[in-house]
C-alpha cells in the first residue's frame, strides 16, 4: 500500500547490518518511501558486503551513511542529528553481534552509535541461525534490551542461510512495516479510546459442509481497523470467516455465525467508546441444523429460515447517556434506492453516521479494493465521495469518528 497518512513526512532511520537478509531490507525501505516517509539509511561495513549502498540511495534519493565519522552537512554530526530527528529507528537485520553491542553500550559503528543517540522508539528485526538466537548470551541481551524499552519483531521460523530450518529468519518487510506503524501511532488522536469494528460475512450452518452466507470479503472492515489503529485507538476487530491478516496490535475476535457476532459485539462495547459495524451479517439462518450431510434425494428442497438477531438495533436499544459507547457508525450495502434505505437505517437504528454504498457497481462493494460511498450523519448532512480505495474511505470515516467524539466530549455527552 502507498501513501499511508501516519507515515507521511515521518523520519525513519533504517540501520542495516551484516546478514544475508539485508537484501530484504531494500524492499522494506521501498515500502516506507512509497508510504511517504523520509528514510535515512545507515549501513555497517559488513552490510555493504551483501547490498550496495547505491541500492538504498536510489530508493531514498538521500545519501547513505557508511562511515563512522561522516558529516551530514559541514558541521552536522551524523549520529547525533539522525538520532534527534528520527521518529523511529529500525535495525534490520539485527544480528547477534549488533544486539550484543546495543545491550552493552558499545559504539564502534554508525548503526549502534546512532541507536545510542536516538530518543525515538527503536525496533529490532533479529536475524541469525537458530543456535545463535537460542544461545543464553543472545537471550540475555534480548532481555536487557526489552527491559530498556527496545521493541522486537520476529524472528520467524523457516529456512535459514545455512540451509537448515528453524527460528531465526528476519520478519518479512510487511510485518516490520506494520509493527512500525503501531509503534508510531500510540499518541494519535484516538489514544485512550477503544473502537470495536465488525468485518466480513457470517456463515449460517445448514449441515457440516454447507452454509448460508454472502459475498463480503471483510476488506472494508480491515481497512478501518488499520486506520483506527494508526490513529492510536485500542481496536477490537470482530470478524467472520476471512483470509485477511489482522493488523498488528489489534485484538482479534473470530466468529462464524450471526449469533456469535451478536454476543461478541455486546460484550466488546461494554468498555468501548465507538462501534463501527461493517460486517455483512446474514439476516436469516436455517431453523434446524443437520448433524450429517444432507443427501441429494429429490429434485428440489425447501428450507425453513429464521431471523438472526439485529446487532445494530440491539445496540441502539441499549444505548443511554453516560455509557462508554458514544459513537455508532453503520454501513448500508444496497442494490437500489441507496440514499432512501440508508437514511431510514440511520434513523431506525440511532446511528451517528452511516456509510452507504451501491454494491451493484462492479468497482464498488464486495471483494474489490475500491468503494464509492455516501456518508450521511445524524443531522442529515450528505457527503458523496468519488471512487476511492477502501483504505482511503476508511481514513475519511475515521476522520468523522474523531470529529463526532470531539463534539460529544465538548458537549458533555
Amino acid at each position: 500500500m502507498t501513501n499511508i497518512p501516519l507515515l507521511r513526512g515521518k523520519n525513519i532511520v533504517l540501520g542495516v547490518t551484516g546478514g544475508i537478509s539485508a537484501y530484504k531490507v531494500a524492499d522494506l525501505c521501498s515500502r516506507f518511501v512509497k508510504a511517504g516517509a523520509v528514510v535515512d539509511v545507515i549501513m555497517t561495513n559488513a552490510a555493504t558486503k551483501f547490498v550496495g549502498p547505491i541500492t538504498f540511495q536510489a530508493l531514498t534519493h538521500r545519501p547513505v551513511i557508511t562511515e563512522m565519522f561522516s558529516l551530514l552537512q559541514e558541521t552536522e554530526i551524523s549520529h547525533v542529528s539522525l538520532g534527534k530527528r528520527a521518529d523511529l529507528m529500525i535495525i534490520a537485520p539485527a544480528t547477534a553481534n549488533t544486539m550484543a553491542k546495543l545491550a552493552h553500550g558499545l559504539s564502534d559503528n554508525m548503526v549502534v552509535t546512532t541507536a545510542l543517540a536516538c530518543r525515538s522508539p527503536i525496533l529490532l528485526a533479529p536475524a541469525m541461525e537458530s543456535a545463535m538466537w537460542e544461545n543464553p548470551a543472545t537471550q540475555t541481551n534480548l532481555d536487557v534490551l526489552q527491559k530498556r524499552g527496545v521493541h522486537m519483531v520476529g524472528p520467524a521460523e523457516g529456512r535459514l542461510a545455512s540451509g537448515s530450518t528453524g527460528i531465526g529468519r528476519m520478519a518479512e518487510p510487511q510485518d516490520i512495516l506494520d509493527v512500525s506503524r503501531w509503534l508510531m501511532s500510540r499518541q494519535g488522536p484516538l489514544n485512550g479510546n477503544r473502537v470495536v469494528i465488525t468485518a466480513g460475512c457470517t456463515h449460517e450452518a445448514l449441515d457440516p459442509v454447507r452454509f448460508i452466507g454472502n459475498r463480503s470479503s471483510g476488506k472494508m472492515g480491515y481497512a478501518l481497523a488499520y486506520a483506527a489503529r494508526d490513529r492510536g485507538a485500542d481496536v477490537v476487530l470482530i470478524h467472520g470467516p476471512t483470509s485477511l491478516e489482522v493488523p498488528y496490535g489489534v485484538k482479534d475476535v473470530s466468529v462464524n455465525s450471526a449469533e456469535q457476532m451478536y454476543a461478541a459485539v455486546l460484550k466488546a462495547i461494554s468498555t468501548a467508546e465507538a462501534l463501527i459495524k461493517t460486517a455483512a451479517v446474514t439476516d436469516y439462518r436455517p431453523a434446524a441444523f443437520s448433524e450429517h450431510k444432507i443427501k441429494k434425494t429429490q429434485n428440489s428442497m425447501s428450507l425453513k429460515l429464521v431471523r438472526n438477531p439485529d446487532i445494530l438495533a440491539s445496540v441502539a436499544s441499549k444505548r443511554k447517556k453516560g455509557d462508554p459507547l458514544k459513537v455508532v457508525i453503520g454501513f448500508a450495502a444496497e442494490t437500489k434506492s441507496l440514499l432512501e434505505y440508508a437514511q431510514d437505517k440511520l434513523i431506525r437504528k440511532g446511528l451517528d453516521l452511516i456509510v452507504a454504498n451501491d454494491i451493484s457497481a462492479s468497482d464498488s462493494g464486495f471483494a474489490v479494493d475500491t468503494n464509492r460511498v455516501t456518508l450521511i450523519d445524524s443531522s442529515g448532512e450528505i457527503q458523496s465521495l468519488p471512487l476511492l480505495t477502501k483504505q482511503e474511505v476508511a481514513e475519511i470515516v475515521i476522520d468523522h469518528l474523531i470529529g463526532i467524539l470531539e463534539t460529544k466530549s465538548d458537549s458533555g455527552y
